[in-house]
């Protein structure tokens, strides 16, 4: 695992696979795995596919957010029952959301992306900030509580 994360290139990484056709979630476990060279199969961001515009168009939840969550869990999740571990987890998930919202101006795919056509210019434009802004998040999460 690499933990020497050029910052800059990983947002590109993110903003370049999301330009090239990813949806917001897939787009943030790629650049992850990227980065941090993980040995994480291509199962991780097929799993993430039916987040994208709050959860397969529902419009609830960004999937940008949701996809950096499913990050986390990776490095801090548990895979055993009752593993107090997972407080952790939902601490360090927690303080994602909380700068997401306050990053994007709330967590909601429908609320964010109100009165914008779904291929359109400016939700494109916007979505791409949300995604730059969450992998970038999301590292930093993850390399300041690495031991």
């Amino acid at each position: 695992m690499n933990t020497n994360i050029n910052m800059e290139q990983l947002k590109q990484d993110a903003v370049d696979i999301f330009h090239q056709g990813f949806a917001c979630s897939e787009s943030v476990i790629y650049a992850i795995r990227k980065n941090f060279e993980l040995d994480m199969s291509d199962d991780a961001i097929a799993m993430s596919s039916g987040f994208p515009w709050g959860l397969g168009g529902g419009g609830c939840i960004c999937g940008a957010l949701a996809g950096g969550t499913m990050c986390i869990g990776y490095f801090f999740g548990r895979t055993t029952p009752a593993d107090p571990k997972i407080g952790r987890c939902f601490e360090l998930t927690n303080e994602l959301h909380d700068y997401f919202k306050e990053t994007c101006g709330g967590t909601c795919c429908r609320l964010l992306t109100r009165g914008m056509e779904k291929d359109s210019p400016e939700r494109k434009a916007q979505c791409t900030r949300f995604v730059s802004a969450t992998v970038e998040k999301v590292a930093d999460i993850i390399l300041r509580e690495l031991p």
